[in-house]
């Protein structure tokens, strides 16, 4: 079977690679934007821009499986200033491939979704949840509208040709490979790099109040894996959470306490923060495909820092 992992040299997409490339009966190619990646060992690497038609048409060349992480992917920063930059170029990178995949007949496509298209609220939200007669939080109406048409496109294509569709609404992933520089990354892997750096304090933007849900990559790959192994129906959506969820003010606190430093948590009011509590459940995997998170957030942590601390 051959795999094909868009955004091969990304967070997402290395771990993804490194985890393939050790299952004898997949033969993977993996795609690179700007960074060339480290050569590895049974991996076919194919330079493309994933907006141009061309590229595209190239490297789904006899492909059995899409796993499509390429994307435009920031933090919060990002999508309070500039909430645009998750919009354009992520609706033609998936459109294009999600059209061509089916020309292709391409056996399995599997899409990563996310929950903010989600009302907030102090419940986990089950994937038939959602209601598309409430406006998204308008901090991600833009990036959240956008998964809900890329969602849709899937349901679409799974309806008139050959290729199955899997749509995951993933809460916030961590672990190795994460983007670990203040300017684009997200809150954990943002705050493990202000721990890890800082001397006697780190600054925190927004109250911390908030509540997320985050996810070992590990754990997210293993719901891939029985999603490929065993998916039966041509169109299927699920949640990928760890289905708890955690305060910002907690999360930051145990990463100051597994790194055994003595430092000062400030909090910065006037910096941009998304004050709204979101809640996934993921009891669907778990009665498709018995799947359930395994390592919690503690674990987690001190495996990302240890890894951060080893390669940083």
């Amino acid at each position: 079977m051959k795999v094909l992992i868009c955004g091969g040299n990304g967070f997402i997409g290395r771990n993804l690679v490194e985890y393939f490339s050790r299952r004898q009966e997949f033969e993977l190619r993996a795609t690179y934007f700007k960074n060339k990646p480290n050569k590895r060992k049974g991996v076919e690497w194919i330079q493309a821009d994933l907006r141009n038609v061309f590229d595209v048409k190239k490297v789904l060349e006899d492909v059995d499986v899409v796993l499509q992480y390429a994307a435009t992917s920031t933090g919060a920063k990002d999508i309070v200033s500039k909430p645009y930059m998750h919009v354009t170029d992520n609706a033609i990178i998936n459109s294009l491939l999600i059209r061509e995949s089916f020309e292709k007949n391409i056996k399995h496509f599997i899409f990563p979704s996310c929950s903010i298209m989600y009302q907030p609220g102090s419940k986990p939200q089950k994937e038939s949840d959602f209601d598309e007669s409430q406006d998204i939080y308008e901090k991600y109406y833009g990036a959240g509208n956008t998964k809900v048409y890329l969602e849709k496109m899937c349901k679409f294509f799974s309806s008139l040709g050959e290729t199955r569709f899997t749509v995951l609404r993933q809460s916030n992933i961590y672990g190795p490979y994460d983007k670990y520089n203040l300017e684009n990354s997200h809150v954990l892997s943002a705050t493990i790099t202000k721990v890890m750096q800082s001397k006697d304090k780190i600054t925190v933007w927004g109250n911390g109040c908030e509540f997320r849900d985050f996810l070992y990559v590990e754990d997210l790959i293993t719901l891939i894996e029985r999603i490929i192994d065993r998916q039966n129906h041509q169109y299927e959506l699920f949640n990928a959470s760890y289905g708890e969820s955690i305060t910002i003010s907690d999360l930051v606190n145990s990463i100051v306490k597994i790194s055994n430093k003595k430092i000062k948590i400030e909090k910065d009011l006037s910096k941009p923060s998304i004050p709204i509590d979101l809640f996934i459940d993921n009891k669907k995997a778990y009665d498709v495909f018995q799947w359930l998170p395994t390592v919690d957030i503690e674990e987690g942590l001190k495996k990302t820092i240890k890894w951060y601390t080893d390669n940083e």
